[in-house]
């Protein structure tokens, strides 16, 4: 487990400086109302930690701390130094006339994480080898995919997707990691979907990561003849699908996370895996990428 720092509350040079670069990206990707772009100011990021409070602590039924029940905010000190990621619907306007959040999703680059202690993520497993095992290449790890239920559409995963590519080709990302959640923390109850993972998702070597060995949770859990490969794929998440259908790998062993009521798997995204067909559709012409000021 990497040992963390508190990287505390950035100052206010740090701050400006840091939605300056957010506003350099302009928006990252559009879809009839709906687009994405990252959070420009610490009111976005305080809607973004209202919107996760609702679908985690009231929809999905977490765990709160006093404080975030009081608040009624999921957040943690990984907000201060990740990029947030925003769906907006310009079509339903807030009071102050802008669009409403519908969906968010985290960022945290490799340099800043290293600066501050380490990923969300090696909480839960043994990111340190993979990472030095490819030194010569850039890793973001992906966190809080959170979306309203009336947006959990296709469109919306779509833009998502969209959004993200965007982001990663701008910055000149090589690996997206992160851990990504099936709902219970009943591991015999996730038999299907975890089994089908650990046979059809499992990495090559260099690519290979495992959970802590305290949280360690064997995947494995079905003999082979006992399963349905079509049933446990519908089992699935539909962000996990879209991970595998990018060609995500899936690490070593899950990780039950009982404040979330969730069982975790560690998605694994080299962007030159990532099927080819899935980049054109994402490279097609049209309202993609609009950059903001400054060097792309």
């Amino acid at each position: 487990m990497v040992e963390r720092m508190n990287p505390g509350k950035p100052d206010r040079q740090e701050a400006a400086d840091r939605f300056s670069l957010s506003r350099s990206c302009g928006v990252l990707a559009r879809r009839g109302a709906l687009e994405m772009r990252l959070a420009v100011n610490e009111d976005e990021i305080r809607q973004c930690q209202e919107l996760r409070y609702q679908v985690f602590y009231r929809e999905m039924a977490a765990t709160p701390s006093d404080e975030a029940r009081r608040l009624e905010r999921d957040e943690d000190r990984f907000d201060d130094i990740c990029d947030h990621l925003l769906v907006i619907d310009n079509d339903a306007a807030e009071e102050n006339g802008r669009g409403r959040i519908v969906g968010t999703y985290r960022l945290l680059q490799q340099e800043i994480a290293e600066q501050n202690g380490g990923f969300y993520s090696a909480d839960e497993y043994e990111i340190g080898p993979l990472i030095a095992r490819h030194p010569d290449l850039r890793f973001l790890e992906l966190g809080r995919s959170c979306v309203l239920k009336p947006y959990r559409t296709r469109p919306t995963v779509e833009l998502l997707w969209q959004g993200i590519w965007n982001y990663v080709r701008k910055n000149r990302f090589d690996v997206m990691i992160g851990c990504a959640s099936l709902s219970g923390t009943d591991p015999d109850a996730l038999s299907l979907p975890l089994t089908f993972l650990h046979h059809h998702a499992a990495p090559p070597p260099q690519w290979h990561a495992r959970a802590v060995a305290a949280r360690y949770v064997a995947m494995d859990r079905l003999a082979a003849g006992d399963l349905d490969e079509k049933a446990a794929l519908r089992s699935l998440p539909p962000l996990i699908r879209g991970y595998l259908r990018l060609g995500a790998y899936i690490g070593e062993g899950a990780v039950v996370d009982s404040q979330f009521g969730t069982t975790d798997v560690l998605i694994i995204l080299p962007v030159e895996k990532i099927n080819p067909r899935y980049l054109s559709h994402f490279d097609e012409p049209g309202e993609r990428l609009t950059p903001g000021p400054g060097p792309a």
